[in-house]
Parts: structure tokens; C-alpha cells; sequence
């Protein structure tokens, strides 16, 4: 089959320049791309991209897409840019035909030292002018422009009557034989009719990009390559052809003039593995697809895409436990068909294919449709560089440690659950830690860890994105390891931390195997303890230091020295603690209440004597009148949980809290506050009970209505069981008050339960 491409003027006599149109990320376009470049035989390919990249065209052979060319500034890492490229990139395989043949390949994009200064110098917002004001009202042709710039193919398929742009490209161009005509003539004039309607004239930076690309064409015919295939996006193709029959290219001259004066920083570039959720047009990426992973299978299914395609969703939900027959494959690929030559399309689609799943392998549940959705269509997987592939040594050790204790990256988040007793979970544990110190966040701890499990047990919710990268390239400033690194960013950590940022990173660098930085951390601890007098900072720094405590049989660490400083902060704590809660008002009582649970926390976590010495302090405090009833209503249920207070003494105070002459709102608040994190006390004792409803109806309707949201919330945190238990004890009719039994609740005939709480009490040896 003889190729035909868009031509470029010749630089020199006899040679020749193809020019490739493609969409980025377009499997139709990378087998076009391949077919001219096996038919064309260049001398050299030129592929949209920074040519800084250059030099990292020689690891292609070993690089395994989803990957990126990262461009960063060496003195600022987050200044940044990132090229992606999937096995279904028209570039990538323009990279991969280079590579394979011996070919001269390179890069001819504007460099990619200009995008980080234009990035590092652009401070003003996108929908403000340099003056801070809102722009003017955008003029319709300037609209239109911009639009085309953007999309050029969502205009190119209202021109063809489709009122979706992705459909338009996958009938006319994705789903196009090997045998047909290579498309990229009809691109090529299809775009310059666009740019010539729409945008005539392109925005500055647009046209310094082709100006640089035709710069580098000329280049390369001058140093003597005859056959130039071009690989750059459909909107440039017009402007890379000849000035003399093209009104969209332009004169050397003209271009050396455009590029004249450019501001350039130092730049290094690398691969780094990208994934497909990246490439999706949901992430934010403008040149994204929709469904990278049906694109990457349509590139890579050999032959019966449709019947592969709904082969491997089957075995998906399979996997999921959904019953899923053979048959049913068989028809879901009937009905994709069907509906292909209904709406004369001459393949079917994802649309076709997304409704044979769920109409026939899902029997219509869309909820099953929408897991075989997320795994297909998406099809998330992480691409891989080799050992060699620049990096900076932070890198380097993080990937060998990686490799070291068998902990590969992966592109889906996952939940693992690391078991602290065997030493290499123990130091994967220490790896997310260190790294989560230096702001490399592969995992986070699991918010619902199991209590049950204490301390012998972690689980984190793990996931690798791109973005990690240039996260361990900052984090390389630190050191050139990931304990060095981590150790270091402790320390100036210490150095100006406040008290309970200090004991939480005291805690991390326990958890983190930091044994350098730990003593300079203590001492930073006890400086600031000393110096502290505010009562909230000391509480609020409490709580670590007594969890750190717990670490010494599990990983190995001297933990007394934390418990030392710990039960100082609670001396402190509690003889300040009276002075500290008086006269709050509701947004402060609210904070303290919740530094009173932590502390109560920390105090159990301590020893039996510090438990005893925090709940005497409580003890004094909860009947003082002056303590607000949020906190006090807290205390009183810390006391009663504990056994220092029993019911009877509670249903009294709340009596006291509750009476006619009392404030309602203060008697709502001292309830919230008791009721906090569980109401089944309601349930059981239903003399507390009994109070809390004679208060409510002995209410006037103003006091009512002003403490019924506070009843509101305080009720509508319980789980529903706990309401639904609570609505039963109210529901049932109360025992009259003159049996001579004793209250045990409603409908207990304690006579007919003798026997068993005798046989109950022999058991227990009550």
C-alpha cells in the first residue's frame, strides 16, 4: 500500500518531509503512524516533545508505558512538566519504530527549560488581568478561536453532524482496517480549513511552538537527513508545511525572529512511570482520553477486539464472585454487533459494548455494570523504567528498597495490613513512615484501624501515583537515603516545632525507626513542656508521647524516657486543668471536651497511676458550677464508665443540671456531653432515663424549641440500633410504682429470674 502524508517543503535539494497529524493517545493514529513509518523508511523521525529528552531515547527499548518524560528544575523540583506516553500513543510508537530500526530520532517541541520559566513567571490567575480585575467579556470570534485551539476535533464532528467529538474520531479514524487509506492527507487539510475559519492567527505561545518545531526541521534536513517523518498533534500539521503553499507555516526568518529573547531555566528530565487513570480526561489532563483502558486494548487485541473485550469483563465480574456465563458472553457480543449496524457504525464501540455489559452480562443491574466499568474502561496499570533511567540517589534508594523488601508500587489502591512482628512487614512499616515524614504519601494509615490488634498490627491504604516522583525529587534536599533524608527533615522539624507538633513527631519518629533524631526531638520536647504554660497545648501534646510509650516491646525501643516526660505533661495537665475550663464559651468547651477524651486516653495508656491521678482530677472538677456543661457532662461520663461515680450520684447532678431553675441550654450542653460516643445508657438505666424525659416534659414551649437542635444532634450521632433501642425502652409502659419490686425495667419479673441470676452468680463466683 503506497502511503500518502501531508508534505512538507524540502530544505534541500531531493529531500523530503512527511508530516504525521495524529491525536495524542489515539490507538487508531499509533497504527496509522506505524504504517506510514514502515512504508516511508525515514531517515529520521522528529516527534512533538522537549528536546531535552534526547538523551533518554536510548532506554526506550526497556521502558514499559504507561510512562512520562518529567522536566524539572533542579533548585525547585515542584516547577515541573510531564509528557505521557501509553503503548497506544502515537509517539511512543514513533519512539518504538526509531528504536527498533536504528532510525535518528528527537525532539522538536519548544524546549522544555522555556515551559518551567513561562510556569515559574506566570503568577496571574486565568480569569484576571495583569491589574487584578475581571477580564472584559470574551468576543465570539475570540471564543470560537479558543475553542478551536482546544478542540479542534469537537469542531471537525459538528461539521460532520455528531454531537460527540470522541465518536467522530473513533468512526472516522480509530476504527479504521489496516487496508484503507492513510488518513493523515484528509487530517492535514481538515485542520487547515479549521485553523483558517477559526484561527486564523495563533496565541503567542502556539505560535512559538511551531515556529521551534519548523526550526528543528530545517536542522535536521541541513545536517544531511533526506526522509523526515514529522509526528506532532493534528492542529500543527498546516503549519509545519511548506510557506509557499501552506498560509499557516512561516519563513526561517520570521521563526528566528518569534523565538528571539526567550527566557530558558536549567533543566533535567527523566522517565518516570505514569499510570492510566492519568491519562483519562476525568484526571484534569487536557489531551486525555476518555477510556484509556479500551483504547490500550484495541491497540494490543490481535483480532476479535469486541469478542476479547467482553471475554476479560466477564472474567472481572467473575472475579467479583458474579455469576457470569459462557452464553452470556456469546450474546453480549450479539447484541454489541447488533447495535454497531443499527446506528451504522463499522465497528462497535465502547458505548455498544458498555450497554451489551450491562444489559446481558449484568441482567441490568448497573451497579454490577459500574464495577466492570471502573476495572475495564479505565484499566488502571503503573508502567515501569529501567535501573538506569537518571535519577536523583533519593530515588535510587527508594527503589532498591523497594525491591529489598518486595513492597512493588502499584497504580490501584489497595488496603494492606502489615503484622509488625516479622521483620520485613515491620520494615515496610518503617518505609511508609519515613517517607510519609519527607511528604512522599504512598500510603496513609487506615482510619478504622481494629483495636483488637494494638500495636502489633498496622493497615494503610497504599497507592503509587506520579506525582510521587517529583515528591522524592524534592525530598532529595534532605539527604540522599530514606532514613538519612527522613532523620534530617526531623530535626528541622525540632528546631521550631511547638509543643504538640513536637510529641507528634516524636510518635513518628518512633513509628519511623529514627533512633539519630529521637533524643534531639525529646529534648526539644521537654524545652518546650517546660516553657509552655498553656493548658490546651499541653493537652493536645499528651496524647502522642503516651502512644509512643506503648512502642518498646514491638519495635525494640527504649520507651522510657518518653513515659518520664509524658506523666510530667500530666502533673502539669491536671493541676492546671480547673482554671483552664472555666467560663468557655460553646466553640471552646467543644474543643476542650474533645482534649479531655484524648487525655483520659493518654492517662489509661500511662499506667494505673496516672489513670488514678487524671480521674481524681475529674472527680474535683465535674461538680464545680463554674465548668461548662459540654465538659462537665464529659467528665461525668468518664467518672461513671471508670467506676468512680455510680448512677445514682449521675442521675443526681443531672438532676441538679436539669431543674426548673437551671439554664435548658446548659442542661442540653451537660447531656450532649454525657451522652458523647455512646446513649445505650439510656437503654439500661432506665431511671436515667426517667429523668432526662421528666425534664424534657416539664419544659415550657420557648425552652422547648431553643434546646431541641442540641437534642437533635446529640441523638442523631448514635448509631441507629442505639436510637432504635432507645425509642423501645420509651415505647414500653412503665411497671407501676407500688409492687415493692425493684426497678430493674420494664416487664421484669425478677421472682422468675431468681434462678438463673443464682446459676449466673455460680459461674462468674459471685
Amino acid at each position: 500500500m503506497a502511503v500518502t502524508t501531508a508534505r512538507a517543503g524540502s530544505g534541500a535539494a531531493g529531500s523530503d518531509v512527511h508530516v504525521l497529524g495524529i491525536r495524542h493517545h489515539g490507538p487508531g493514529s499509533a497504527r496509522a503512524v506505524l504504517t506510514a513509518l514502515e512504508e516511508l523508511e525515514p531517515d529520521a523521525v522528529l516527534i512533538e516533545g522537549p528536546p531535552e529528552a534526547d538523551t533518554l531515547t536510548g532506554l526506550v527499548g526497556a521502558v514499559e508505558p504507561p510512562v512520562a518524560l518529567l522536566a524539572y528544575h533542579p533548585d525547585d523540583p515542584a516547577t515541573s512538566a510531564f509528557w505521557p506516553l501509553a503503548t497506544f500513543s502515537p509517539e511512543w510508537q514513533a519512539l518504538r519504530y526509531a528504536h527498533d530500526h536504528d532510525t535518528a530520532v528527537r525532539f522538536c517541541d519548544l524546549p522544555a527549560g522555556v515551559t518551567l520559566a513561562e510556569r515559574r513567571a506566570d503568577h496571574t490567575p486565568g480569569t484576571e488581568d495583569e491589574n487584578g480585575q475581571p477580564e472584559a467579556p470574551e468576543d465570539p470570534a475570540d471564543r470560537a478561536a479558543r475553542r478551536a485551539r482546544l478542540d479542534p476535533l469537537a469542531v471537525l464532528a459538528e461539521a460532520a453532524g455528531y454531537d460527540d467529538a470522541e465518536r467522530w474520531w473513533d468512526d472516522v479514524v480509530e476504527q479504521r482496517d489496516d487496508g484503507e487509506p492513510s488518513p493523515f492527507p484528509a487530517i492535514t487539510e481538515a485542520m487547515a480549513a479549521v485553523r483558517t475559519e477559526l484561527a486564523p492567527e495563533p496565541d503567542e505561545r502556539e505560535a512559538r511552538r511551531e515556529a521551534h518545531m519548523r526550526q528543528t526541521i530545517r536542522a535536521a534536513l541541513k545536517e544531511g537527513y533526506e526522509r523526515l517523518a514529522v509526528i506532532c498533534g493534528a492542529w500543527h500539521a498546516p503549519a509545519l508545511s511548506d510557506p509557499k503553499t501552506n498560509a499557516h507555516a512561516k519563513t526561517a526568518t520570521a521563526d528566528r525572529a518569534l523565538l528571539r529573547g526567550l527566557s530558558k531555566v536549567k533543566t533535567n528530565v527523566t522517565w518516570v512511570p505514569w499510570t492510566h487513570g492519568r491519562l483519562s480526561t476525568a484526571s484534569g489532563y487536557r489531551a486525555g482520553v476518555t477510556a484509556p483502558g479500551w483504547y490500550h486494548h484495541l491497540f494490543t487485541a490481535p483480532d476479535r477486539p469486541i469478542h476479547r473485550w467482553l471475554t476479560d469483563t466477564a472474567r472481572v465480574l467473575r472475579d467479583e464472585d458474579q455469576p457470569v456465563s459462557s452464553a452470556h458472553v456469546i450474546e453480549a457480543v450479539r447484541l454489541a454487533e447488533t447495535l454497531a449496524t443499527v446506528r451504522g457504525r463499522p465497528l462497535a464501540g465502547l458505548s455498544e459494548v458498555a450497554e451489551a455489559t450491562s444489559a446481558v452480562l449484568c441482567e441490568g443491574e448497573e451497579s454490577r455494570a459500574q464495577l466492570a466499568h471502573r476495572r475495564m474502561v479505565v484499566g488502571e496499570r503503573l508502567g515501569a523504567v529501567p535501573e538506569d533511567t537518571p535519577m536523583v540517589p533519593l530515588q535510587r534508594d527508594l527503589a532498591a528498597t523497594q525491591r529489598a523488601l518486595r513492597f512493588k508500587p502499584e497504580a490501584l489502591s489497595k488496603r494492606i495490613t502489615l503484622d509488625l512482628r516479622t521483620e520485613r512487614q515491620r520494615d515496610r512499616s518503617v518505609l511508609l513512615h519515613r517517607l510519609r515524614l519527607i511528604g512522599v504519601n504512598w500510603g496513609v494509615p487506615a482510619r478504622d484501624q481494629v483495636r483488637s490488634r494494638g500495636t502489633f498490627r498496622e493497615s494503610w491504604q497504599v497507592q503509587w501515583a506520579p506525582e510521587l516522583d517529583v515528591a522524592v525529587i524534592e525530598a532529595s534536599r534532605w539527604g540522599t537515603t530514606v532514613a538519612g533524608a527522613a532523620t534530617a527533615r526531623a530535626r528541622d522539624l525540632a528546631a521550631s516545632a511547638e509543643l504538640p507538633t513536637l510529641t507528634d513527631l516524636t510518635e513518628r519518629c518512633l513509628l519511623a525507626e529514627l533512633t539519630d533524631a529521637l533524643p534531639e526531638v525529646l529534648d526539644a520536647v521537654a524545652r518546650r513542656a517546660a516553657a509552655d504554660r498553656d493548658v490546651t497545648h499541653l493537652m493536645g501534646a499528651l496524647p502522642p508521647l503516651a502512644r509512643s510509650s506503648r512502642y518498646g516491646d514491638v519495635r525494640g525501643t527504649d520507651a522510657e524516657a518518653l513515659r518520664t516526660v509524658a506523666d510530667e505533661l500530666l502533673r502539669r495537665v491536671c493541676s492546671g486543668l480547673a482554671p483552664a475550663v472555666a467560663n468557655l464559651d460553646d466553640d471552646a468547651a467543644t474543643t476542650m471536651t474533645g482534649l479531655v477524651d484524648a487525655v483520659h486516653t493518654a492517662a489509661h495508656l500511662l499506667g494505673a497511676d496516672a489513670e488514678r491521678r487524671w480521674l481524681d482530677t475529674l472527680d474535683t472538677l465535674a461538680a464545680r458550677e463554674v465548668v461548662p456543661g459540654l465538659v462537665a457532662g464529659r467528665a461525668h461520663r468518664i467518672l461513671h464508665d471508670s467506676g468512680r461515680v455510680d448512677s445514682a450520684t449521675v442521675r443526681r447532678r443531672l438532676g441538679l443540671a436539669v431543674s426548673r431553675a437551671g439554664d435548658p441550654a446548659h442542661a442540653a450542653a451537660w447531656l450532649e456531653g454525657f451522652l458523647s460516643g455512646s446513649g445505650m445508657i439510656l437503654a439500661h438505666d432506665h431511671e436515667l432515663l426517667a429523668v432526662v424525659d421528666t425534664w424534657l416534659t416539664g419544659l415550657s414551649d420557648g425552652a422547648f424549641t431553643a434546646v431541641l437542635p442540641l437534642l437533635r444532634r446529640t441523638f442523631g450521632a448514635f448509631a441507629s440500633p442505639e436510637r432504635r433501642s432507645i425509642g423501645e425502652v420509651v415505647a414500653r409502659p412503665r411497671p407501676a410504682e407500688d409492687t415493692g419490686q425493684p426497678h430493674t425495667g420494664p416487664g421484669i419479673d425478677t421472682r422468675r429470674a431468681a434462678p438463673a441470676m443464682t446459676t449466673v452468680a455460680a459461674i462468674i463466683g459471685g
